[in-house]
């Protein structure tokens, strides 16, 4: 990556009003040139001016080494220059005092009057000189020729460093610009990595509750019904044992139905990293993140057979078979929906009764499903356990309430859940069709 903005600035390390050492080194060769040449061109002065040689030479070198400040202070090189132009001295000085000022920040007005300034003292000194000249000499010359080569000798003099300095300092001008640019587009590059870190993040969390929920919700019911089952098949295994027959073969299908469902979830999680993981290694990891993420959500549904409503009568008998007393009624006309709302609305059923077999034991329940024009309503109501009731001591992480709120909640649907006036505990939701 290249050196841009501040990077950039620090990397200068000039002295005093110099960015780079080579500018410095550069301004004090120019000065020592200037001066000699004002120096060497202040002796005629000094004689043509009546005044001692020494004088001329001092006054000479102090011209020329005004080149030295030219970056800082382009204006007063340009006017040293209009000053020492009638002493016929400072032919660098001029020249290199005009490209300065043109090439610096000072204002276009600014730098048009001064280079006014400079060609009509170039101007009117090489005029009077040349004139001068050929009347010491006696030479006649047609009258064109003297001003022609005073206004040719004053645009020399003038529009090349002019010209020069303008187009080097738009160019000047137009690579800062440039390289605020690309600072700006770098910031934005940053932030926006920066996003997509935290959007990944984000996705991978989400993924991750999804997954949990998934599992929450396939080993939860299963588990609970198999250890009430056992809690059962433990009390009537001497007493009746056709009875522990039956609830013997009851644990060992829900057994195998979890780990069928649980089969099932990991393979789609399986085959959807490895996709993803091969993608990783040909993309940008960020992106394949967001992938992942995405892909793995939404085929955790729709490849894996996931429950359905026309379910709901066998879930109510496995409950009803691990000895609860539950009461299913269904209104409406019974119609197919789109497979997440129709999981959705199924594992909040089940959730509910496995809540009932943790929470109250023996308690009577009511189950209710409402087909209605564009959605789909659901409630799970028990009655206060009775005393008598024992507990299968089944664990809780308090994750299902969570679970189902986020379930219907992620679908535009409505969820409620709270203690019943009659002791008991109520959980309803409604679900969009479409």
């Amino acid at each position: 990556m290249t050196t841009t903005g501040e990077e950039l600035v620090t990397a200068r390390g000039g002295p005093w009003w110099w960015d780079r050492r080579r500018g410095a080194v550069l301004d004090v060769g120019l000065a020592v040139v200037s001066a000699v040449e004002c120096g060497l061109e202040g002796v005629p002065f000094a004689r043509e001016a009546g005044i001692p040689v020494p004088v001329g030479v001092v006054f000479g070198l102090l011209a020329g080494s005004v080149l030295l400040v030219r970056r800082k202070w382009p204006i007063a090189v340009v006017l040293v220059g209009v000053a020492v132009t009638p002493a016929a001295m400072g032919f660098l000085l001029g020249l290199v005092g005009l490209y300065s000022l043109a090439a610096s920040e000072v204002p276009r007005r600014i730098i048009g009057l001064l280079a006014g300034m400079q060609l009509v003292g170039v101007l009117v000194v090489m005029f009077v000189r040349m004139r001068q000249d050929l009347a010491k000499e006696d030479v006649d010359v047609g009258d064109w020729l003297v001003p022609f080569a005073s206004i040719t000798t004053a645009l020399g003099m003038t529009a090349p460093p002019l010209l020069l300095g303008l187009y080097v300092g738009a160019r000047r001008r137009l690579m800062e610009s440039l390289r605020e640019r690309a600072d700006s587009l770098e910031r934005e590059l940053q932030l926006l990595a920066e996003r997509a870190e935290e959007r990944a993040e984000w996705a991978r969390g989400e993924e991750r509750t999804r997954i949990a929920r998934e599992m929450h919700d396939v080993v939860a019911h299963r588990v609970s019904l198999m250890v009430v089952h056992a809690a059962a098949l433990q009390a009537v295994a001497r007493k009746d044992p056709e009875k522990a027959v039956r609830n013997a073969a009851l644990v060992g299908d829900m057994g195998r139905q979890a780990l069928t469902e649980l089969r099932e979830m990991l393979g789609v999680l399986r085959s959807g990293g490895d996709g993803e993981r091969r993608r990783e290694r040909a993309s940008v990891p960020l992106a394949a993140v967001g992938v992942a993420a995405a892909a793995a959500a939404s085929r955790a549904v729709d490849e894996g057979e996931g429950p359905c409503l026309s379910e709901i009568e066998e879930l109510v008998g496995q409950s009803a078979a691990a000895g609860m007393v539950v009461d299913l009624s269904v209104v409406g006309e019974a119609r197919s929906c789109a497979r997440e709302v129709e999981s959705t609305a199924y594992r909040v059923v089940q959730e509910a009764l496995t809540n009932v077999h943790k929470h109250a034991a023996g308690a009577k329940t009511y189950v209710r499903l409402a087909y209605r024009a564009s959605e789909i309503a659901m409630q799970v109501e028990n009655e206060p356990p009775p005393e008598a009731a024992s507990s299968a001591g089944l664990p809780s992480g308090g994750n299902g309430l969570v679970g189902m709120k986020e379930r219907v909640s992620a679908l535009g649907g409505v969820f409620v859940s709270g203690p019943t006036d009659a002791g008991g505990f109520r959980v309803s939701a409604v679900i969009p069709a479409s």
